[in-house]
């Protein structure tokens, strides 16, 4: 999420929700109902030179389906995978021959939102059953 999108999204006095940097108090409600067409992800995933952090939520039919989950800096990654792989998960994406869910929706190909934003480029997965 962009500074810009998260300023529109949150007001001054407001705090994201707790466990995230950038989950707009209110957005879980809105993600909560999205997802009664389909499930929905809210990741965040932040890394420098092998170290960092994720937060990852999913819902589904409208309401909380996995998480909130999160990795801190210095824990290791749990056997089942970390939030955002956990999430990508739940979303029914396959590694397939990618290194992991991550690479193989993309989200690899840019190292902050801006970028995405910048170059026009969206990462969207859709799993459709029986496919």
């Amino acid at each position: 999420m962009t500074d810009t999108l998260f300023s529109e999204l949150t007001k001054e006095a407001e705090a994201g929700r707790p466990g995230f940097w950038r989950l707009p108090a209110g957005l879980d409600l809105t993600l909560a109902e999205w997802s009664k067409a389909g499930p929905v992800a809210y990741v965040e995933s932040e890394y420098f030179a092998g170290i960092g952090e994720e937060n990852s939520a999913v819902w589904r039919d409208g309401r909380l389906a996995l998480g909130p989950l999160h990795l801190l800096e210095g824990e290791p990654v749990p056997a089942e995978g970390s939030p955002v792989i956990r999430a990508l998960r739940e979303l029914g994406v396959q590694s397939g021959r990618s290194f992991d869910e991550f690479t193989a929706v993309g989200l690899d190909r840019h190292r902050d939102s801006e970028s995405w934003v910048q170059d026009g480029q969206q990462v969207a997965y859709a799993v459709v059953p029986g496919a």
